[in-house]
């Protein structure tokens, strides 16, 4: 067990700094992408809203999302294991930034028709939604395995909290420019066409960083893909430790899914909370944007202690913390008083499921071997996200009906996940 260390807030950026630059560049590009992401994905189903979708259809875009989310990251990590990480993040930034772009187009788009179909502005939303998930979801294998290359096994919790950092930095920023934005035009569409406007600068500009300053000689190449065969095989082939987490982990975020895409329409339209004080007042639209900030700001401070914690007391506790906020959200959320306050104070507990986030990482990644890396991750999360395909589109249909009953069943499914974590879940040896 590694000694007492004191916790010094600055410490994951003196820490990213003494890492390889590989890990320095991948977290300059995390910020950037992570400023488009968080300013713009969290806003998606207000924007299809205003754009004339309901909540089925906001459900189904969630679903889609959740394809996305399952379908890619295998091929990603195979590819980023076959041709190397630079490359590959090269051309998934490029095309993120496409999918950006088109989302700032979809209102200009009008009412399209195809033949005998009216094609609405939202539906183009379903299009961009395939692009901008590439970086993130494509290159979700090569961003563990530069991590896993560069960091020993028994401070890998430590290592990706740095690369977190400032990943979540980037989700702290991003929501307060939206706001800002959102707050200035003072119509939300305006806004949040130059919310995408500057998502397309931040892509570009992330993609810019690591393809110039990533350093592809520690780059370790894998085989060639094999196909299905190769997926089954993975599969049959993913570390011990590893399974009870991706039962639990697959039922959490089931949960997460049918409630996730909602959070921004509870705020805003079934609350309808703004905020009003310290001399400002802001619309609830703009008021969200404030609270993801809140909640990053807390998962900020607690994720670096809580991966150090988490070399004291092993991974599997501080993933079940994580997996418990997860699960007991929704309910809350839903259930609270139309007060900006006890919103605050609801997002700020939000923030602790991401503290967790170093740890849930290092148990993914940290039984594989070197030159796999890439491809574990993606086959857990194909497994984890495949499953949650349908979460939303259920969650939507239930929330159509009623919102307090699809939220309070996303609750009772998380803590079922979390449950079975605690009664099945296994130690990695490293932090055993």
């Amino acid at each position: 067990m590694p000694g007492d260390r004191s916790v010094d807030p600055r410490a994951p950026f003196r820490q990213l700094l003494s890492m390889e630059r590989d890990v320095l560049v991948l977290s300059a590009a995390m910020f950037a992408f992570s400023l488009g992401f968080q300013m713009t994905s969290r806003y998606v189903p207000r924007y299809m809203s205003v754009l004339g979708a309901g909540a089925g259809v906001i459900g189904l875009y969630g679903s889609l999302g959740n394809l996305v989310s399952a379908v890619y990251p295998y091929p990603g990590g195979a590819v980023s294991d076959r041709l190397g990480s630079r490359r590959a993040l090269t051309a998934f930034g490029l095309v993120s930034a496409l999918g950006f772009l088109f989302w700032l187009l979809a209102p200009r788009l009008d009412v399209l028709r195809v033949g005998p179909l009216a094609v609405p502005p939202w539906a183009w939303i379903f299009v961009g939604l395939f692009l901008t998930q590439a970086w993130k979801s494509f290159g979700l294998g090569a961003t563990f395995a530069v991590v896993k290359q560069s960091v020993p096994s028994d401070e890998l919790a430590a290592g990706f909290a740095s690369t977190e950092t400032f990943r979540r930095v980037g989700f702290l920023v991003g929501p307060l420019l939206a706001s800002v934005l959102i707050a200035s035009a003072g119509d939300f569409t305006l806004g949040f066409q130059w919310v995408l406007a500057a998502a397309v600068a931040f892509a570009v500009a992330g993609t810019a960083v690591q393809h110039v300053y990533y350093d592809p000689a520690g780059d370790s190449i894998g085989d060639e893909f094999e196909g299905v065969r190769q997926v089954l095989d993975d599969l049959r082939g993913l570390p011990a430790e590893l399974r009870p987490l991706l039962v639990a982990d697959v039922l959490v975020r089931f949960a997460n899914g049918m409630a996730y895409v909602f959070f921004v329409i509870v705020v805003t339209e079934f609350l309808g909370v703004g905020f009003t004080g310290f001399g400002v007042s802001l619309s609830p639209d703009a008021f969200f944007g404030v609270l993801l900030a809140v909640e990053m700001l807390v998962a900020l401070l607690s994720m670096l202690p809580v991966s150090r914690l988490a070399e004291r007391v092993g991974l599997k506790p501080v993933i079940a913390v994580g997996f418990a906020v997860y699960a007991a959200f929704p309910v809350l959320l839903v259930n609270a008083p139309a007060d900006q306050w006890a919103l605050v104070a609801l997002f700020a507990f939000s923030g602790l499921r991401f503290a967790g986030l170093p740890a849930h990482k290092a148990m993914i990644v940290g039984p594989a071997e070197k030159e796999a890396g890439g491809r574990v991750t993606g086959t857990y999360y194909l497994v984890r996200n495949a499953v949650g395909i349908p979460s939303t589109a259920v969650g939507g249909a239930i929330y159509a009906f009623s919102p307090t009953l699809s939220f309070t069943l996303a609750t009772v499914v998380g803590l079922l996940g979390t449950g079975y974590y605690l009664a099945f879940g296994r130690e990695f040896a490293a932090y055993a």
